[in-house]
């Protein structure tokens, strides 16, 4: 009975070791991704403003990415005088972005975080350090879509309805 138990705890042993080791494994391989984003992030950056109605779920820090690709991110939010939201971009030197581009709050799926997405123009002339985004759209908000969306299924069953009445 023993012998039994013994390799139980052995066995016990092997997998708890190996939860361990898989954790310290991943551990290493996070922090090592960290340095290599924080290592690419250090070098010159420029300011462009972005202005907003809404920003709902986007946060100081939070990446602008072109074509998907991070090119900077948010350094600070305030409002302006008309209550709309004044943001500051940084964005990597050398990256010269056309002054029709857009900027756009949009998220990473449907629970994801938010971040700025920019839309190049086709202009020849660039934004230059301290130039703003003449074209800009807000954060869709989740709870406004799926009331839209339940509001027109009403809408629809409504119709329905006084069809089946009035036929």
């Amino acid at each position: 009975m023993s012998n039994d138990y013994s390799h139980e705890e052995q066995n016990t042993l092997k997998i708890g070791l190996f939860v361990i080791l898989a954790i310290i494994i991943i551990s290493v391989f996070y922090i090592s991704q960290r340095k290599a984003v924080s290592h690419q992030e250090n070098g010159n950056y420029y300011s462009l403003y972005a202005r907003f109605g809404r920003t709902d779920g986007l946060h100081i820090g939070d990446s602008v990415r072109l074509a998907g690709l991070p090119i900077g991110k948010i350094t600070t939010a305030k409002l302006d005088d008309h209550f709309n939201a004044l943001l500051t971009l940084e964005i990597k030197e050398g990256l010269k972005i056309p002054d029709d581009s857009s900027a756009s709050i949009v998220s990473d799926g449907i629970l994801g975080s938010k971040y700025i997405e920019i839309e190049p123009g086709g202009s020849e002339d660039y934004l230059l350090e301290g130039g703003e985004f003449n074209y800009t759209q807000d954060a869709m908000v989740i709870e406004e879509l799926v009331e839209r969306i339940i509001d027109m299924g009403k809408s629809k069953k409504k119709e329905k309805k006084n069809e089946k009445t009035s036929g």
